[in-house]
């Protein structure tokens, strides 16, 4: 598995980077060994250092709290784990029935969250997540989370203006911390591509990650010419939700959203994936192994981030991401419509 830069920082991370949502009970509070055992599974089956994607949002930093504890009962070695920490919500106490942050996303929480984006609210977030790691696992590379929700909230133009400056200001503080040696790599990642180009534009980034967005359902062209104006500038790409939240792989949420076939859009959905699937089966490849598979194929995309609550996954995801998939696969998906026929990177 070759391990590739991660932009232009001395980093060099696996073709694939480990979520850790699940450890954060989203949608399912898993039992404590499970979550030790996808750990465990992640650090296990690859043979250099392996990346882990966390974030203080991730049941109002559970996530870190499990990862940290984890990694101390493994005894994994520092250099042999490297984090990514999404900063921007910070754990507060829970005085009400259900967590407020994100409603039905997470279940069996002890805290609440509340989303602090601004140079001293990442700085809070920061401190807030290295205590919750501990000492003996600290992120090297770090990013503002959701920075594409916080500018859809604004209540008008004015209001988004203020809110872009104070995305500004959070990216000072990362600066910040790189600068004084703390962090290697400066990111960011959304599921709105074109806030990444927006910051992109007024930041100097190591990567970026993109969700929801290049995917083999979703491929724009004018997001493939932006990956190219990246990988031009030798900033780091990194895709995730390449399964749209399970759904290209037979799961009932679509971008996190639960999903039936009930209104016209989402039929279509329906049978684009029934038509997915018998082509996958025709050519004996696994739903998950063509997502990811196509999720790497633009130039410039040096990893796909994967996230499972299933530890006997965990092997599967990295297998997805050397699987080669044959050229006939993509000219069928083509063929039936399922991917456009002026896609340049097939």
């Amino acid at each position: 598995m070759e391990y590739r830069q991660l932009g232009k920082t001395r980093l060099k991370i696996p073709p694939v980077i480990f979520g850790t949502s699940a450890l954060g009970n989203l949608f399912v509070a898993l039992p404590d060994q499970t979550k030790q055992q996808i750990v465990s599974e992640c650090i296990k089956n690859l043979e250099g250092p392996v990346v882990f994607d966390t974030a203080g949002k991730y049941g109002a930093g559970l996530a870190l709290e499990v990862l940290g504890e984890t990694l101390n009962k493994l005894e994994a070695l520092p250099e042999n784990v490297i984090i990514s920490n999404k900063l921007g919500w910070y754990r507060t106490k829970l005085i009400t029935p259900e967590p407020t942050f994100e409603p039905g996303a997470w279940v069996d929480l002890k805290n609440d969250a509340e989303q602090r984006i601004s140079y001293d609210g990442i700085m809070q977030c920061w401190e807030q997540g290295n205590q919750l790691l501990g000492v003996n696992h600290l992120p090297s590379i770090v990013s503002v989370h959701d920075p594409d929700e916080f500018l859809l909230a604004a209540t008008d133009e004015r209001n988004r203006e203020s809110r872009f400056n104070q995305i500004v200001s959070a990216y000072k503080a990362l600066a910040e911390l790189k600068r004084e040696g703390k962090v290697e790599a400066i990111g960011v990642g959304a599921k709105d591509w074109k806030v990444i180009r927006e910051i992109a534009d007024k930041i100097d980034l190591d990567w970026v990650m993109f969700a929801n967005s290049m995917t083999i359902l979703r491929h724009p062209a004018e997001l493939i010419d932006f990956m190219g104006e990246l990988n031009r500038s030798e900033t780091g790409i990194i895709n995730s939700a390449v399964f749209h939240a399970g759904f290209l792989t037979g799961g009932r949420f679509f971008d996190y959203v639960p999903i039936s076939p009930d209104t016209k859009e989402n039929i279509a959905l329906f049978e684009w994936r029934k038509t997915f699937f018998l082509i996958c089966q025709q050519f004996n490849i696994l739903p998950s192994q063509a997502c990811v598979s196509f999720g790497m194929t633009p130039p410039g995309v040096i990893s796909i981030a994967l996230n499972t609550s299933d530890p006997g996954r965990v092997k599967e995801n990295i297998k997805a991401v050397t699987t080669k998939v044959p050229k006939e696969f993509w000219l069928q998906m083509v063929k039936e419509g399922l991917i456009g026929d002026s896609y340049p990177y097939l």
